[in-house]
């Protein structure tokens, strides 16, 4: 099974698409076939991302916490905390741990980090450390913007393996690129498209801003941009993940939920605690059902 961690990351997320995988290795390479009287493609960026917002809506110490659905049922935790700039790059950690009842179905304990431009958000850098069944898996994936290229370095079951790809106009990993798309110019009809990197492999992400919704956690009530999406492996375009993504509409510009799939069905990562400095915790502290 491949990585979660990417549809939520993909979805949020699918940062946990690229942690919970979804596709077991040896099936990694066998075709999907398109639907018939349909030949799969790859969709094209016709624009490249417009400019984004300033000033950040995030800075160093900011924590994000959600809480993993699958299966209708809670499946476990997500965080994303921004750190303290590194050598030129703003780095971005995101760890996500499935808790003890769905760790009956799959057990995933892993930690991704994303380094990213302080300022434009592309990606410099994104590391994955992870556990799954007990399977332990690294990835180190390299960016080259002047070469539009991307060099990704793993170990898998303690065997070492290189993979080279290119992309358009935008190269992305799946945790940076929430970053990226909170500073998006957001307006209803606005189009999204780059490449990404998730699950060993580059993806295209295409999709639209749909529209301005209200949304209801339990941590707080919120008017939202809704991002609607799908991504189409490069390499593989009958591969494809349908993504969506509600961006709250204030100063903060907070993800608050994502929806995405893996082969267990429906994925989703809602907010549920965020910390910012020099603000007060906001936390959930009922039980209640995710409403917009």
């Amino acid at each position: 099974m491949r990585s979660a961690l990417a549809p939520l990351l993909f979805c949020l997320s699918s940062t946990a698409w690229a942690q919970i995988p979804d596709t077991d290795p040896a099936e990694e390479h066998k075709a999907q076939p398109a639907a018939p009287g349909k030949t799969a493609s790859v969709p094209v960026c016709t624009q490249t991302l417009p400019p984004l917002r300033a000033p950040l809506a995030f800075a160093s110490g900011e924590m994000l916490e959600f809480d993993l659905d699958a299966m209708g049922a809670t499946a476990g935790k997500m965080s994303m905390q921004v750190q303290k700039k590194q050598n030129g790059s703003l780095p971005v950690q995101v760890k996500v741990q499935t808790n003890s009842f769905f760790s009956k179905v799959r057990r995933v304990d892993a930690t991704a980090m994303s380094y990213l431009h302080p300022k434009t958000l592309r990606s410099f850098r994104y590391t994955e450390d992870a556990t799954e069944n007990e399977v332990h898996r690294t990835v180190d994936v390299a960016f080259n913007p002047t070469k539009r290229s991307v060099r990704v370095d793993y170990v898998l079951r303690g065997k070492s393996g290189r993979n080279d790809y290119s992309y358009e106009h935008e190269g992305l990993d799946v945790a940076g690129s929430i970053y990226m798309m909170r500073q998006l110019p957001m307006k209803e009809g606005l189009p999204v498209c780059f490449d990404v990197y998730g699950v060993r492999r580059m993806w295209r992400m295409a999709g639209t801003v749909l529209k301005r919704e209200h949304v209801s956690l339990p941590i707080g009530e919120f008017e939202a941009w809704h991002l609607s999406g799908t991504a189409v492996r490069l390499d593989r375009p009958s591969m494809t993940r349908e993504v969506h993504v509600w961006i709250s509409d204030d100063e903060r510009r907070l993800p608050l939920a994502a929806l995405g799939s893996i082969d267990l069905g429906t994925v989703r990562a809602t907010l549920t605690s965020f910390s910012r400095p020099g603000e007060k915790l906001q936390q959930a502290e009922g039980k209640e059902a995710l409403k917009w």
